[in-house]
């Protein structure tokens, strides 16, 4: 064998080593990415979901809004990432626990029993105006000692949760998009697909409620979103009763 034949070789068997190398160094990456998303969202492989649908307010038939499909739509496509599975059931048909599967609800507790559930056993510091006539704090938001009104189409507000019902390694969370409007709840699903990765680094597996506000929806849809604060805090801690009204009688 000549030396030029030899180097020939050589080159083509490095070309080959590398590129093998390589190979194992990205799939070796792309598997410990996939098991952080998967352990963020507590579905490993072939494991089930639920996601709990809400119904569109507006009509009194069982309908879903349409921003609220495209929600779910955005949901199933990250529990198709994990290499899950979900099913899917309707706001007033999902008698279980939870815990025992991971579990996306979606839309707030005027459309959503199962939200007014979850938001009574685990968000206590939480307080929905969910009153169907005209005013200004219709929709408001109530956490902690602040309020937060919306401006239809202008600023509009929506709490992201990622909650867990016990120390357990094995309980599944329940996250919860509780919007305003149902845009905000699309704006919500497409804030956490976003930044799910962030999300998992600053909380690992631990429950964790966001503020979130949707700003000019009427112009940018669901794609313009900020972080307004982490309320966890605020939001787990019971609410002081309301205090009695006063009776006054004429005398």
């Amino acid at each position: 064998m000549t030396d030029d034949v030899r180097n020939i070789v050589l080159g083509v068997v490095a070309a080959g080593i590398s590129a093998a190398l390589g190979w194992i160094a990205r799939t070796y990456l792309w598997k410990r990415k996939l098991r952080r998303k998967q352990t963020f969202f507590g579905l490993p492989d072939n494991s089930e979901s639920l996601l709990v649908v809400n119904r569109d307010p507006a009509t009194a038939e069982p309908a879903v809004h349409r921003f609220d499909v495209f929600a779910l739509l955005e949901l199933s496509a990250l529990v198709k990432d994990c290499g899950a599975h979900v099913q899917v059931v309707t706001q007033d048909t999902a008698h279980q626990g939870f815990g025992e599967r991971t579990e996306f609800c979606v839309g707030g507790p005027g459309s959503n029993r199962r939200m007014v559930a979850h938001m009574a056993a685990m968000l206590p510091g939480v307080r929905v105006n969910v009153d169907p006539e005209p005013g200004p704090d219709r929709g408001a938001f109530q956490i902690g000692a602040e309020r937060y009104r919306m401006d239809p189409g202008v600023t509009e507000y929506v709490l992201l949760a990622r909650l867990t019902a016990g120390e357990r390694r094995e309980t599944r969370p329940v996250f919860l998009f509780c919007g305003q409007r149902a845009i905000t709840n699309q704006a919500a699903t497409r804030y956490l697909a976003r930044h799910h990765e962030r999300l998992a680094r600053t909380y690992g597996t631990g429950s964790f409620v966001l503020l979130l506000k949707v700003v000019n929806s009427q112009a940018y849809g669901p794609d313009v979103v900020e972080l307004v604060a982490d309320v966890t805090r605020a939001a787990q801690t019971p609410l002081p009763a309301p205090a009695p009204r006063k009776t006054h009688r004429a005398d």
